[in-house]
């Protein structure tokens, strides 16, 4: 700050770009991780937690993360020791209701068979406590889905009521389906145009999401989606559903998407969505997805096995209280392909743990 005092008035002409870049140097801070309370056990513990879940032998998706949470947490706990088994979702829950993981943690919402599984054997659900936000376009973690329309049409929002109406066909959210663009208010030569719909394949993680978020949990599409998937190039590479989607969308006036924003195109614009009808409409960016006001966020969450009425294995509940803290969010803002939870996600979580 003394150099910001002392600077000449020709060097103050740099100041504004200087304090931005301060800022940008500072995730931590515009990421609200700083309110969050330090960490501070309530018993000390011992022993040892084993994880399952979100990885494989190829592609370490949150396994630096993982092991930056756990050599911190011992210095807080030297007693413990932990076996990490991360070789895939689909292994996580399997794991919990055998009693070979302590905590799983999902790559991916939870499957209703999942859950039932877990119920025929112990008579409850699984517990699920959220440790991190999704990320806004980074690819296999759990980034954001975003609806497209073209760059021509001159839509500049939507609800979700809107947007169930227009992928699906059970229409939960409101009163009929939507399928000609008037039908969205539009005028003129859009008005009898119908509407074009482009999407990741119907039995995909992204789709499952979508059902679930969009959809109201209908599992009934509008018919005429038009599904594409990751495709495999003559040169080995893989070319991405969502880039396969947002090309498509580009060469169609009349379209309409999901995908991701890390697939854009010039051609093509996201749409502020709202999460209720008469409500504000959001755009996806880091700090409306922390915040949870965009509707079409993700998380990445664990799941636990804890019987109603009956307290939390001691040293499962310490480490959750550590990754919800100010210290355990903090390393996720310096692993960056996660986002923190905001101060008020973390207090729900936290209250699941009493």
């Amino acid at each position: 700050m003394r150099v910001i005092l002392d600077a000449t008035p020709a060097q103050r002409r740099f100041l504004p770009a200087l304090l931005m870049t301060l800022c940008a140097a500072t995730p931590g801070r515009t990421q609200n991780v700083e309110s969050l309370p330090m960490y501070q056990s309530e018993q000390s513990v011992s022993g040892t937690l084993r994880l399952w879940g979100h990885g494989s032998p190829d592609t370490d998706f949150m396994g630096k993360l993982v092991r930056s949470w756990e050599e911190r947490f011992r210095k807080h706990h030297p007693g413990i020791q932990f076996e990490n088994r991360m070789y895939g979702t689909a292994s996580a829950i399997g794991a919990l209701y055998a009693g070979t993981a302590d905590l799983a943690i999902m790559g991916r919402e939870i499957r209703p068979f999942e859950i039932s599984a877990f119920e025929r054997a112990f008579r409850y659900p699984p517990l699920g406590i959220d440790i991190t936000t999704g990320s806004l376009d980074i690819r296999n973690m759990d980034f954001a889905l975003n609806v497209f329309v073209h760059k021509n049409n001159p839509l500049g929002q939507l609800t979700m009521t809107q947007v169930d109406a227009i992928f699906g066909c059970e229409h939960l959210r409101g009163p009929r389906n939507i399928r000609t663009w008037g039908d969205l208010g539009l005028t003129g030569e859009w008005q009898d145009k119908p509407i074009n719909v482009y999407g990741f394949p119907i039995n995909r993680g992204f789709a499952i999401f979508f059902q679930d978020a969009a959809l109201g949990g209908s599992r009934k599409w509008n018919r005429d989606l038009r599904e594409f998937g990751d495709v495999r190039q003559p040169d080995g590479t893989l070319r991405d559903g969502g880039l396969r989607i947002l090309e498509a969308l580009a060469r169609d006036p009349y379209g309409i998407a999901y995908s991701n924003v890390r697939y854009t195109n010039a051609q093509v614009k996201p749409l502020p969505l709202a999460a209720t009808d008469g409500g504000a409409y959001y755009e996806a960016t880091k700090e409306t997805l922390i915040q949870r006001k965009y509707p079409l966020t993700r998380f990445i969450t664990t799941f636990v096995n804890r019987a109603p009425g009956r307290p939390l294995d001691p040293k499962v509940r310490e480490f959750l209280r550590y990754i919800l803290s100010r210290e355990g969010q903090q390393e996720v803002v310096r692993d960056g392909n996660y986002l923190p939870l905001s101060e008020e996600a973390v207090r729900t979580q936290l209250r699941k743990l009493e």
